[in-house]
């Protein structure tokens, strides 16, 4: 097994942030402890931070104290954390696996910057597949990170450092990249999380491509919470970044209350049962948990992770590295430097035509995953130990990304998550992929999962401590009073915009309800007045960029402000304009309009 390496104690982002909130003087003190424990013979580091680099990087929050401000003010307050090294960090070396290639940068990555900006320190850079080429996490000179569960088996890769440092509790959270599931398959071996986020939200800037078109930083965490967390403050436009994209925000914040997910129709596993016992027993937590899978034709799925490697986007990999193959070939891992050098054998007109095909199978994918939530595999179909994988380094390799490698050529969105461990004691973990910017709604249903699981945190003995959902952004939440309820008649006004149900709760006592007069479909009218009671509503979280449109439809007298709930929250809801209450039955006593409409029709 790993030596594990001098640790704390095993933190999340939250209890991190409590234990280095006392003052600037005590952070150091503590990191002091933290860098004198790292193991200098552990393969998951390339380089680990110096005493005067963490220094440095308190200071400059330190700085930020001087000037006015306070811990609070800080969403990653002192939380230390690891950053894939084919990722710049100003400070550290860039090397991606192949120190011929190695740079000092003089800048952080946008994403590192922002990390640091909102109180987070690195405190190093981890190993990965040379030029984040592989799957398994033994393509690197500086050594095979093994699996942190058993160090004979694979950790995964390309970001096996990562995923290994979250796993053993060294950090709450590291950076990695996935162009073809480096950000899940480490997860997945590692009984960890994996945000791989949607292609464009997180900046690429300063960032080693592999393939550029492809390529997406991910997150690493012991927590959906921590990820989300990570995910909210690293994402974000980047005029830097050619291919960064603006949310669009007309995406839900969560699942169905009933949620449909979709599976593979044949699901293959290699002959590997252990893994396959493993996933069936998620399956039926899933439905323990209300959850309806459906199997769907898989097929376009397995023809588009085929073209990631089989076809003419491997020409990409060979122009991200091309300097180096053509001027230290030997320097290269040999299986890399082969699946690289193998770009070269394709045309202009081979990559059209791989483009063409990538988008055509895409088209169908996003048909396919239309009325689903998400659709649900197994992380990886199996595992291999370090022996195994030296003799078949690229048919397993592509095992691993049988439910992987199509991922980011659909435009996809996808979250690996812990599951039901297999019968050796090895972690085999499930993934939820749905369509571009879904992210929020992966993550709020990954808390769900992760909290129906009786499993320690990555590979440490940590309960996970329970937690209040972090807040969401991109998205409205509206209390609905009458005609919008569910089973009324302008519902589908929220539920067409892609609006989620939350919950049934009431306004606090100073609101009226009445029933205005001569309204197609009859619709009630809210207002406070002296006569008030708690008055039923439901909250709906409705995505921010379809939220004008919902407001256009709403016709007078009836408009959109800011209620007041019976636990003191702040929404926005339906309103009256005083004028039409005139003519209008006073309807408060009744409680909510669904009870009123239920009293009158039954009279």
């Amino acid at each position: 097994m790993m030596p594990r390496s001098f640790s704390p104690g095993v933190m999340t982002i939250s209890e991190w942030k409590a234990a280095c909130s006392e003052s600037p003087e005590e952070m150091a003190e503590l990191y002091r402890a933290i860098i004198k424990g790292f193991d200098n013979n552990d393969p998951a580091w390339i380089s680990c931070a110096s005493e005067q680099l963490i220094s440095f990087q308190i200071e400059q929050l330190a700085r930020q104290l001087r000037a006015g401000k306070s811990p609070v003010d800080f969403p990653l307050w002192g939380v230390p954390f690891a950053v894939k090294d084919n990722i710049d960090v100003a400070g550290f070396e860039t090397t991606a696996a192949c120190p011929a290639f190695a740079y000092w940068p003089e800048n952080d990555a946008t994403v590192v910057a922002k990390l640091k900006a909102a109180g987070a320190i690195v405190v190093g850079k981890t190993n990965l597949d040379q030029f984040a080429t592989g799957l398994v996490g033994t393509r690197s000179p500086y050594g095979a990170v093994p699996n942190s569960f058993d160090a004979r088996y694979v950790s995964g890769g390309s970001s096996s450092g990562s995923a290994s440092v979250v796993a053993r509790g060294l950090v709450p959270f590291a950076l990695g990249t996935d162009t073809a599931g480096s950000g899940r398959v480490p997860a997945g071996f590692n009984n960890i999380v994996g945000l791989k986020p949607t292609k464009g939200w997180f900046s690429a800037h300063g960032v080693v491509p592999a393939c550029r078109l492809n390529d997406t930083v991910s997150v690493f965490a012991l927590t959906v919470d921590d990820a989300a967390i990570v995910a909210q403050i690293s994402g974000g436009y980047d005029p830097c970044d050619a291919y960064s994209r603006h949310n669009p925000h007309t995406a839900p914040a969560r699942f169905a209350s009933s949620p449909r997910l979709a599976v593979p129709d044949r699901l293959e596993f290699f002959g590997d049962e252990q893994s396959e016992a493993a996933f069936n027993q998620s399956l039926a937590r899933l439905a323990a948990l209300g959850v309806q899978c459906v199997p769907i034709d898989f097929t376009p799925f397995r023809l588009l992770a085929e073209q990631l490697y089989a076809g003419a986007w491997v020409a990409e990999r060979t122009v991200a590295v091309a300097d180096t193959l053509a001027n230290f070939p030997d320097a290269m891992d040999p299986t890399v430097r082969g699946i690289v050098d193998g770009g070269k054998r394709f045309s202009a007109c081979d990559a059209w035509q791989a483009e063409y095909t990538r988008a055509a199978l895409a088209r169908e994918i996003n048909t396919l995953l239309a009325g689903f939530d998400a659709l649900v595999v197994p992380t990886s179909p199996t595992i291999h130990t370090i022996k195994e994988m030296a003799e078949e380094p690229v048919r397993y390799n592509s095992q691993f990304g049988t439910y992987t490698n199509f991922t980011n050529l659909a435009d996809l969105s996808a979250l690996a998550l812990p599951g039901d461990f297999r019968a050796d004691g090895l972690p085999a973990g499930i993934t939820l992929i749905a369509p571009a910017w879904h992210d929020a709604a992966l993550a709020d249903f990954g808390r769900l999962w992760q909290q129906a699981l009786p499993l320690p945190l990555g590979a440490t003995s940590k309960a996970l401590p329970t937690s209040a959902p972090a807040a969401k952004t991109g998205f409205v939440r509206l209390a609905v009073v009458g005609a919008h309820l569910r089973g009324q008649p302008l519902n589908a006004q929220l539920t067409t915009r892609n609006a989620v149900f939350v919950e049934e709760t009431t306004t606090d006592a100073s609101y009226q309800l009445f029933a205005l007069a001569k309204t197609t479909p009859p619709k009630p009218g809210l207002a406070r007045g002296e006569h008030g009671q708690p008055i039923t509503v439901e909250l709906w979280d409705v995505p921010l960029a379809r939220f004008g449109e919902l407001v256009a439809e709403v016709p007078a007298p009836l408009g959109i402000g800011s209620i007041t709930l019976i636990d003191g929250r702040q929404v926005k809801g339906f309103i009256c304009e005083p004028y039409a209450l005139a003519d209008a039955t006073d309807i408060t006593s009744w409680g909510g309009w669904k009870a009123w409409l239920a009293r009158h029709h039954s009279a």
